[in-house]
């Protein structure tokens, strides 16, 4: 056993994480977690507080340091691995998910769809703007009625003459109501097809999103598409049937399953700090066995979560990660990250429900996580199914 002066180790010197990273990982991540420190953790408090976030101005900044579709090669993106845009979503996360989901839905959601399903032009015409941050997106896919199913959504884009129309709803769009573009997936007489939509459009309005309990440095939005006439060229060539959305969202699930292990570290660094500075019965809280007990279960869960992060891109790197590997990603560390927020509060006790803080504010957050981009009972259909070879859904 240590003795009682040992040195203090973080989890990612428990597990020595770092050595598993080549040089450009590192920097990466440092890079990131420095502009965090710097430009977003002094106003988080303040902006989960008022419910939104300078997105336009953040979006520059984060396009200027290439994170926006930084996984994605050409037009202006980073072209960096996907290891590499992994991590940086740690690190994001790791201030707060409004934070990270901002990259995801602009570069694994929006980003990700004109890059896989568009034509040349519509990638030429985007992708540039947006890999800078001076054009915005958002992803139109889930409607109030239609989350787990999608496939059941009633947007109905129609053809007259050489053009489309388009009508229906979208509900819990990010970046909505500050988006440049959107694209929004439909109905029509040929499955389910996909629109890049200037948010300049007639009939196209985006409301937002009030009085949120989680997210909330983050911008949300409802969709309205009243007869948004649309040329041929606003459909993606490439993408038919819910094959090209869930194509997206694997894309952003990537993203999430190594988010929430630093929404989840952030937590546990917090409260491990507490527990060395705060003194109950003239003892600091760190120093009792139950407090211990909690803090070695919560580091290994979360180096466990980091590990699998880890490993899975990989995967995708090789081009070897497939749909059931990522469910079991999310579906893990989403749900141990809120386990970890929640258990850190706890130490923090009544300090732990403030902004000073930030367990609640990520608890809060993850709570949205656990459910979007897959519900958790989703994921474990998805699993399930590679398991059994039977599917429970239909």
């Amino acid at each position: 056993m240590a003795d009682s002066t040992s040195r203090s180790q973080s989890v990612d010197e428990l597990f020595a994480f770092e050595t598993l990273l080549d040089t450009e990982e590192k920097d990466i991540r440092a890079t990131v977690r420095a502009f965090g420190t710097d430009r977003i953790r002094p106003h988080l408090a303040d902006w989960f507080e008022e419910g939104t976030v300078p997105a336009r101005e953040l979006a520059k900044e984060l396009g200027a340091l290439g994170l926006l579709g930084m996984h994605l090669e050409g037009y202006g993106c980073a072209g960096t691995s996907a290891t590499a845009y992994g991590l940086a979503c740690m690190e994001l996360e790791a201030m707060d998910s409004g934070i990270r989901s901002l990259v995801s839905v602009q570069g694994s959601l929006a980003m990700f769809a004109i890059w896989k399903y568009g034509s040349e032009e519509q990638k030429q015409q985007w992708l540039p703007g947006m890999a800078e941050g001076n054009l915005i997106g958002c992803f139109g896919l889930t409607e109030a009625d239609y989350g787990s199913n999608p496939g059941g959504m009633r947007t109905r884009a129609r053809q007259d003459g050489s053009d489309w129309i388009l009508d229906g709803s979208k509900m819990w769009i990010t970046n909505g109501p500050v988006a440049d573009v959107a694209i929004v997936w439909a109905q029509t007489d040929d499955k389910i097809r996909g629109f890049v939509v200037p948010t300049d459009t007639p009939g196209f309005t985006a409301n937002t999103v009030k009085k949120k309990l989680s997210l909330r440095a983050s911008i949300t939005g409802e969709l309205v598409l009243d007869g948004v006439r649309l040329p041929e060229s606003a459909m993606l060539p490439e993408a038919r049937g819910l094959g090209g959305p869930l194509g997206c969202l694997n894309e952003a699930r990537f993203g999430i399953v190594f988010g929430a292990m630093g929404a989840a570290r952030d937590c546990l660094e917090s409260a491990i700090e507490y527990s060395k500075t705060r003194e109950v019965f003239d003892k600091p809280l760190g120093g009792y066995q139950l407090t211990q007990a909690k803090l070695a279960n919560m580091a290994v869960e979360l180096g466990k979560g980091e590990l699998l992060a880890l490993h899975l891109g990989r995967l995708k790197d090789q081009g070897e990660l497939r749909g059931e590997q990522v469910s079991v990603g999310k579906l893990n560390n989403v749900r141990e990250a809120l386990k970890i927020a929640r258990e850190c509060r706890t130490i923090l006790a009544a300090n732990g429900i403030t902004l000073e803080y930030p367990v609640l504010r990520h608890a809060n957050n993850l709570e949205s996580v656990l459910t979007y981009e897959g519900t958790s009972e989703v994921h474990q259909l998805v699993i399930g199914q590679a398991l059994t070879g039977s599917s429970a859904v239909r």
